[in-house]
């Protein structure tokens, strides 16, 4: 479980989460919403260890581990992964060799004693997610990220998840650029990334996901505190009303 008690970060002097308290649990599915700049960017950026965000009091475990004394490479080993609002490009930084080293990192963690794959063996291992997830095999030999449009961004975003299978992924407004049809398609790859030995973290205002993804719970956060927590009827009174 990923359970966070009575936390509060700030950014300068700015008090961005207020005392939040929020439990998410493997096997569940989760949505977490609000108006922008509310908090919600800022909770997955802290539990990343965003170095922007400053912890002030409260508590963070993951499967009983304190997550406050674990680095970031510690935190996404095979527990957290984050998806971003907005992907950056990095030149110079090759896609296929960036996957191999998250890969092979992921390996040693999780694993002791598993060899790293070799160049060669990597490229023949990584086809049949590039399959999977509609991928091209030339794009691996592009930059990380550069050039590609918001779908092939996410669909990147997507295979370094399937790669690393996490336990906890969080995706923080992932139909950002996206027009329907892109939606569509990014919305359906991580629908098949769902199963029981994950939990998926959805930020969100598009409520068109809940037609792919299975959720359990939804956290509204509000000003920088846990208004409650309730089931999907909530999303039906946001349609009617608004998020007032």
């Amino acid at each position: 479980m990923l359970k966070i008690k009575k936390l509060k970060v700030n950014v300068g002097e700015k008090d961005i989460l207020k005392w939040v308290s929020l439990d998410f649990e493997v096997g569940k599915n989760y949505l977490v919403l609000w108006k922008n700049g509310s908090g919600k960017s800022s909770l997955a950026n802290f539990l990343m260890w965003n170095p922007k965000y400053e912890y002030k009091d409260g508590e963070v475990s993951i499967d009983k581990k304190d997550l406050l004394k674990l680095g970031v490479d510690e935190r996404s080993g095979s527990w957290l992964f984050l998806s971003f609002q907005h992907i950056v490009e990095i030149p110079w930084i090759n896609l296929w060799e960036y996957l191999r080293i998250i890969y092979n990192n992921y390996l040693e963690k999780k694993e002791i004693g598993v060899a790293k794959l070799s160049p060669f063996i990597f490229k023949r291992f990584i086809k049949k997610y590039l399959l999977e997830l509609d991928i091209k095999e030339s794009f691996l030999e592009r930059d990380l990220n550069v050039g590609f449009s918001w779908g092939e961004k996410r669909k990147i975003e997507i295979l370094q998840a399937r790669l690393l299978d996490p336990k906890y992924m969080i995706f923080d407004e992932v139909d950002s650029g996206l027009d329907l049809d892109a939606f569509k398609v990014v919305a359906s790859l991580i629908q098949k990334l769902d199963n029981e030995n994950n939990s998926i973290i959805m930020i969100t205002h598009n409520f068109k996901m809940i037609d792919y993804i299975k959720f359990d719970e939804v956290y509204v956060l509000k000003n920088g505190f846990v208004d409650k927590k309730w089931g999907l009827e909530i999303i039906d009174e946001i349609k009617k009303k608004g998020f007032e």
